[in-house]
């Protein structure tokens, strides 16, 4: 009897499903979309794709500030986001109880608000105005490789050498 991998193939229990044996680099890319683009000409071509992976190197943190916060904006969204949960417990509250339906769901509502800022209020006054602003953060890749199993990267270059547009980039 097979046995099957966690990704649902034969294979041997235990392998890391994002690992190759001995992989060889078949190209290197700025951006994911013309690595993407080389693997899926791979696969219309009907190479055994499962023999190959993308490997983001080289990353970067990017933040990008979003705003200025201050006391009014903490309390503002603490607000919101306890309003929001309260109006959630207020509803599974009502399906048990055969109290007030209006007045539990609007006692929740302004309770989880009024905790809500509280704690976040409490929160920004802890940081001591160490971080003022807002912010969203996301890790790119500057480089994507993509890698083939040794065993058939002489096949994914020649299909390779198939594929419309400019030629990849040898890994350094």
């Amino acid at each position: 009897m097979a046995m099957t991998s966690p990704t649902g193939r034969p294979g041997r229990p235990g392998l890391n499903p994002l690992r190759l044996e001995f992989p060889q680099s078949l190209a290197t890319y700025d951006d994911y979309a013309a690595a993407q683009k080389t693997v899926d000409h791979l696969s219309d071509n009907h190479f055994p794709v499962e023999n190959c992976m993308i490997v983001g190197t080289d990353l970067k943190r990017i933040e990008r500030i979003t705003g200025r916060l201050t006391t009014g904006r903490v309390a503002a969204g603490a607000a919101a986001s306890g309003a929001w949960f309260g109006l959630l417990i207020g509803l599974i509250f009502v399906l048990f109880t055969d109290e007030s339906a209006l007045a539990t769901i609007l006692s929740t509502v302004v309770f989880g608000a009024l905790f809500f800022v509280i704690w976040a209020l409490l929160g920004y006054a802890m940081t001591r105005g160490q971080r003022d602003f807002q912010s969203v953060t996301q890790v790119v890749a500057t480089r994507y490789e993509v890698l083939v199993e040794h065993k058939v990267a002489g096949q994914a270059r020649e299909l390779l050498a198939g594929l419309p547009g400019a030629l990849p980039t040898p890994f350094d």
